[in-house]
């Protein structure tokens, strides 16, 4: 028993270190969009469609990294995928063209997100604790992802200041490398017991989950947490700077929201473990809306924008321990990693529309009112499609159970 404990706490920890490096870079990326737009004379549109490439990349090969890493190991997962990202970093740095920056920052680094970002982390997660701590232990490692947003937001921009954009890329790959000698702490993952009765192949949990009116509600939900996630973390430093508030205030709001995510996501998992966490995600969604609409309707000031991201900061990620906590009720961990990346790819393709859709509407209109309206609006949707999902094991779960 104090074996298994060790191994568990060790893999937290790994899981931890890795979300919080992975994500902490990733998140600092829209502060690159002024200097290298500048520069090369692009409107906002060839840098937000890059991102929006990264994040569809991330979410269309999340579930065959996610397969892969169910059969063959985390461990390998995050190896091929720090060396990726730390490439993709390197690139970009060089990227002069549109085409170089969409292949360096959209492909190589969204290839690289899919091995070292949450659906491979927390399916590992997820396999090595106990069922009853499993959303709380998800919340932890997904909050230390928020930690390291906290910290190098406020890093990327010292770096840009002190070294220029592209030094600052350099810097930030060598940190990213750090990855691949993390990989080794992954490597407890084993593959959890299924009782007899309820193996699957691959195709036929595919089949299963597809098939489930909840999956899919839960997928469609996820879409709009990654619209407004994207959205907001790509363009909201240059949205406040279009209002006249100095640049140093949007890479403030950014670290305040990697920073009171560290609370929102670990209260999301522990409130997971008590309630229903369908219903947990229709509230979190509805209080997103109110907190944009509230952002808006106020008079904008620095005191108003920081008070946005400690509200969107309890809300940010709080959505990834519940959506994968209720993918792991409904079906098992077996092959986890898997279902909870197809999930996330329907975040990804959010994350896409987010990313890109704000870029386009501003560079023909202006103004980012419309995206902002679009947001509220999706908010709503994302509230009414978690309603009414039930949270229980799918019949072959509840067979095998009763069998054992």
């Amino acid at each position: 028993m104090t074996s298994a404990w060790r191994t568990c706490g060790w893999m937290l920890l790994g899981s931890s270190l890795i979300l919080a490096l992975s994500l902490g870079v990733r998140h600092g990326f829209g502060l690159f969009l002024p200097p290298m737009s500048a520069e090369f004379g692009w409107g906002r549109e060839v840098f937000a469609f890059a991102i929006a490439l990264q994040n569809l990349i991330w979410g269309l090969a999340q579930p065959v990294t996610g397969a892969l890493a169910d059969r063959f190991g985390v461990a390998r997962a995050v190896l091929v995928g720090g060396i990726l990202y730390a490439i993709g970093l390197v690139l970009m740095a060089s990227a002069d063209t549109p085409l170089a920056l969409s292949l360096s920052a959209g492909v190589l680094i969204g290839l690289g997100l899919s091995g070292t970002s949450f659906s491979v982390i927390l399916g590992a997660v997820g396999r090595a604790v106990p069922m009853e701590k499993r959303s709380m232990a998800m919340g932890i490692a997904a909050a230390a992802g928020s930690f390291g947003q906290f910290i190098m937001l406020p890093g990327s921009l010292g770096l840009i200041e002190w070294l220029g954009w592209s030094s600052a890329l350099l810097a930030l790959g060598l940190l990213i490398a750090l990855i691949v000698p993390l990989a080794a702490m992954m490597r407890g993952d084993r593959q959890a017991p299924v009782p007899a009765g309820a193996q699957q192949s691959l195709g036929e949990a595919l089949r299963e989950a597809v098939g489930h009116s909840g999956f899919r509600l839960l997928a469609l939900g996820f879409f709009v947490c990654g619209f407004q996630v994207v959205f907001i973390g790509v363009h909201l430093p240059a949205y406040l700077v279009d209002q006249h508030l100095p640049a140093q205030v949007g890479t403030t709001v950014l670290a305040l929201v990697g920073l009171f995510n560290i609370v929102g996501t670990y209260t999301a998992g522990w409130l997971g473990s008590c309630y229903s966490k369908p219903r947990l995600l229709a509230a979190l969604y509805l209080i997103r809306g109110v907190v944009i609409s509230a952002f808006l309707l106020a008079p904008l000031s620095v005191w108003s924008a920081y008070a946005f991201g400690v509200a969107m900061g309890l809300l940010w990620l709080s959505t990834v321990p519940l959506t994968n906590g209720t993918v792991a009720t409904m079906f098992g961990v077996r092959n986890l990693s898997m279902l909870g990346g197809i999930a996330f790819l329907f975040h990804q393709i959010g994350s896409f529309f987010g990313g890109w859709l704000g870029g386009w509407l501003y560079d023909r209109t202006g103004s980012y009112d419309l995206v902002w309206q679009i947001a509220i609006a999706l908010s709503l949707m994302a509230a009414a499609l978690n309603w009414p999902i039930r949270e229980q094991p799918v019949a072959r779960l509840r067979a095998a159970q009763a069998g054992g």
